[in-house]
C-alpha cells in the first residue's frame, strides 16, 4: 500500500510503502468492536522451525487472545522436509500460545501445485508433503481447537486474481478474502465484529506483464539461489513417480 505505514517488515518493503495482509484487516475489523493490539511476527519464507524458535519468543510471555499459526508451504519446498519436525514444531507453538490464553487459527492448505502450475509429476509429490502438514493442522486442531479453514473448500482459492504475482502469497483479494473467513468463524464463536473486512479490492490482479517481470527480476534470480537446494529434491520426486508405473508395465508383462 503506497504511503501505508501498517507494516513496513514484509520482505521487499519500501520507504513509503507498507504490506496490510489478513492479519491486519482482520484486525481492523476486530477494532470495529473491540480495543485491540496488533502484533505481526510473520515474515516471508518462513519455515516451521522458525516460527517455534524467533517468532514465538519474539511475541512475550503476556495473555494472548487470538494467534493465527500458518506455516507450511515454505517447508514443503525444501530438500530438508521433515513432517515430524512441523508437528513437534505446530504442537509446541500451539501449547505455548494456548496457555498464554490465545484461540488459535489454522489452517488445511489446498493443493498449490495447482497454484503454481506445476506438472503432474511434481505436483502429486509435493501434494503429498502439504497432506502431511494438514495431518499436523489436524492434531493441532484436534488437541487445541480453535478455528480452522479449509482453503480447500474455497474455489477461489485457484483463481489467478487470489494469489499475488509470485503465487505463492495471497494477493489482496486473498487476503480480504481470508480475513472475511476468518472474522465470519470468529463470530460464529461469539466474538463480535460491527464492520467485517471489505470484500472489494482496492489494486489491480497482476497483468501478464507483470507476471513477466516479476519472474525476469525475482522468479530467475530466486529459481538461481534454490537450484542447488530445489533440483535434487526434483529429481528425486520424478524417479519416485515413474517407477512404480515401469514396475506395473514389468509384473503386467511377467504375468
Amino acid at each position: 500500500m503506497n504511503g501505508s505505514t501498517t507494516d513496513l517488515s514484509g520482505a521487499g518493503a519500501r520507504p513509503g510503502e507498507g504490506w496490510r495482509g489478513w492479519a491486519s484487516l482482520l484486525a481492523d475489523s476486530l477494532g470495529s468492536s473491540h480495543r485491540v493490539t496488533f502484533a505481526n511476527f510473520a515474515t516471508s519464507g518462513a519455515t516451521a522451525p522458525m516460527v517455534a524458535a524467533e517468532q514465538l519468543p519474539a511475541s512475550g510471555s503476556g495473555p494472548i487472545d487470538v494467534a493465527s499459526v500458518i506455516v507450511g508451504i515454505n517447508d514443503t519446498l525444501r530438500s530438508t522436509f521433515d513432517a515430524r519436525e512441523i508437528r513437534d514444531c505446530l504442537q509446541y507453538c500451539g501449547e505455548q500460545l494456548t496457555t498464554r490464553g490465545a484461540l488459535l487459527l489454522t489452517v488445511r492448505f489446498h493443493d498449490h501445485g495447482q497454484v503454481f502450475g506445476l506438472p503432474s509429476w511434481l505436483r502429486r509429490p509435493l501434494w503429498q508433503r502439504i497432506e502431511q502438514v494438514n495431518l499436523a493442522y489436524d492434531e493441532l486442531f484436534a488437541r487445541f481447537g480453535g478455528i480452522r479453514i479449509d482453503m480447500a473448500g474455497y474455489p477461489e482459492v485457484y483463481r489467478r486474481d487470489f494469489w499475488s504475482v509470485d503465487r505463492l502469497h495471497p494477493g489482496e483479494r486473498g487476503h480480504r478474502r481470508l480475513a472475511r473467513a476468518f472474522a465470519d468463524e470468529l463470530q460464529r464463536h461469539g466474538v463480535r465484529i460491527a464492520v467485517p473486512p471489505a470484500l472489494d479490492c482496492a489494486g489491480d490482479t497482476p497483468s501478464k506483464w507483470a507476471d513477466t517481470l516479476w519472474m525476469l527480476r525475482e522468479g530467475t534470480p530466486w529459481l538461481a539461489r534454490r537450484a542447488r537446494d530445489l533440483a535434487p529434491w526434483a529429481a528425486h520426486m520424478a524417479l519416485t513417480h515413474v517407477r512404480p508405473a515401469a514396475d506395473a508395465e514389468v509384473q503386467e508383462v511377467q504375468a
